[in-house]
């Protein structure tokens, strides 16, 4: 049991925090929306094979409306944004910048109604994290230019706002009970509002299936595979069988995991106006995150 539950945390720890570098190789050769679009559109069929084949029942049509609204909120503004973002933004700055997820979540829960209060050291956690970012856009040196893409920045924040906001209203959606076929049905509709955003963006006249580099397919199937199927499953095996609040770990993992590989990997600027600014943003999520669960 000790050795699932290690092996689960290293994979959403390494592998969500390796797919924003993935993101990047899949992109170069592939229409954003539309990579997406495949990867969840893929990935969600052959989950809901999988749960149809242990028993599990379908979803219904409330369950199918409630996926494809929360879908639509969490793959295309969430994932779909980031990935658009990351054609002017690089990858480990995308992930810092998605890291202050949890500082979203506390905002809308306070502001909702009959939303959980947050409370005072909450709400310094939050303006320190955003000042974090503050930082790390207004800085130089940069791999994109003197500064910062605030256009593609501006994205991802707007994208982490989604996923917040659709994993709040996700908790008293009429979603599937079976927490994978959920997921399953999540991934489906979202890869549908995905495709539909693909074609009204004029994707498909950008795709040259000629053109297509081995890179971005290896890519893309490492997104479906370890990135969706297999850590997907092991954050939702984790949530069941460890307290919320040491899975909510991952928030402040996978940005730092994301700088190295991008550092390493894709040859991107790693300033110390970035490190401290990593720093600042990390410690202000772990402010909040540790408020949370007291």
């Amino acid at each position: 049991m000790k050795f699932k539950i290690v092996f689960a945390f290293a994979t959403i720890y390494v592998v969500w925090g390796s797919t924003y570098l993935g993101i990047q190789y899949a992109i170069q050769t592939i229409p954003p929306l539309m990579m997406i679009s495949t990867r969840f559109l893929v990935a969600g069929a052959i989950l809901y094979a999988f749960c149809r084949w242990r028993g599990m029942p379908a979803p219904t049509g409330r369950e199918w409306k409630a996926s494809f609204f929360l879908g639509s909120l969490m793959m295309l503004g969430g994932t779909g944004g980031v990935s658009v973002a990351e054609q002017t933004v690089p990858s480990g700055l995308t992930a810092l910048l998605i890291c202050i997820t949890p500082l979203w979540i506390a905002l809308i829960e306070r502001v909702r109604p009959n939303g959980r209060r947050t409370t005072r050291l909450e709400m310094i956690g939050i303006v320190i994290g955003l000042g974090g970012v503050a930082m790390l856009v207004g800085q130089d040196g940069l791999p994109i230019g003197s500064h910062v893409d605030f256009f593609g920045a501006g994205l991802v924040l707007a994208s982490s706002f989604c996923w917040s906001l659709g994993t709040v209203l996700s908790k008293g959606a009429s979603t599937p009970s079976s927490p994978f076929m959920a997921t399953a049905a999540q991934m489906l509709a979202g890869g549908v509002a995905l495709a539909a955003a693909s074609l009204l963006r004029g994707e498909a006249n950008d795709l040259h299936l000629e053109a297509i580099s081995i890179e971005s397919v290896v890519a893309l199937i490492y997104l479906i595979v370890p990135g969706s199927l297999l850590a997907f499953s092991a954050y939702i095996w984790l949530i069941r069988v460890v307290p919320p609040s040491k899975v909510a770990t991952y928030a402040y993992v996978n940005p730092v995991i994301a700088l190295l590989l991008g550092w390493a990997m894709a040859g991107e600027h790693l300033s110390l106006m970035s490190i401290l600014a990593a720093l600042v943003i990390v410690g202000a999520v772990v402010m909040v995150v540790s408020m949370k669960k007291k």
